[in-house]
């Protein structure tokens, strides 16, 4: 089945960078739009970036846009987020995923933005 496995989250100050990466199985990934995604504190799912099959597409939501670069590595299955200049408002559990929705994604990584 389908599965994702993220990682490269942690606390950084406000400021800082993180890069985040994804694990893919279970799916043709080099035939898959691919999506991050985020969850804040008492919120709902937000989708933040997504990419096309071949890496040369990417979209990103207004509040990230400058600041967070989305990639891919199709021979490795991977999935990536550069993530610069955070901000404590990004501070959520983010997702790698098949869908903008969320609905079929990983376990999720910690990402705390706090001085």
């Amino acid at each position: 089945q389908v599965r994702f496995v993220e990682s490269g989250g942690g606390h950084v100050q406000p400021g800082g960078s993180l890069r985040l990466s994804c694990a893919a199985s279970g799916l043709s990934f080099d035939l898959s739009w691919m999506y991050w995604v985020r969850q804040a504190p008492g919120k709902g799912l937000e989708w933040i970036a997504n990419i096309d099959q071949s890496g040369r597409y990417t979209y990103y939501v207004d509040s990230v846009k400058g600041r967070f670069t989305i990639s891919r590595d199709n021979a490795k299955n991977t999935l990536t987020l550069q993530m610069n200049s955070l901000k404590s408002e990004d501070t959520a559990v983010y997702f790698c995923a098949k869908d903008p929705a969320g609905s079929i994604r990983g376990q999720g990584t910690q990402v705390t933005v706090s001085s």
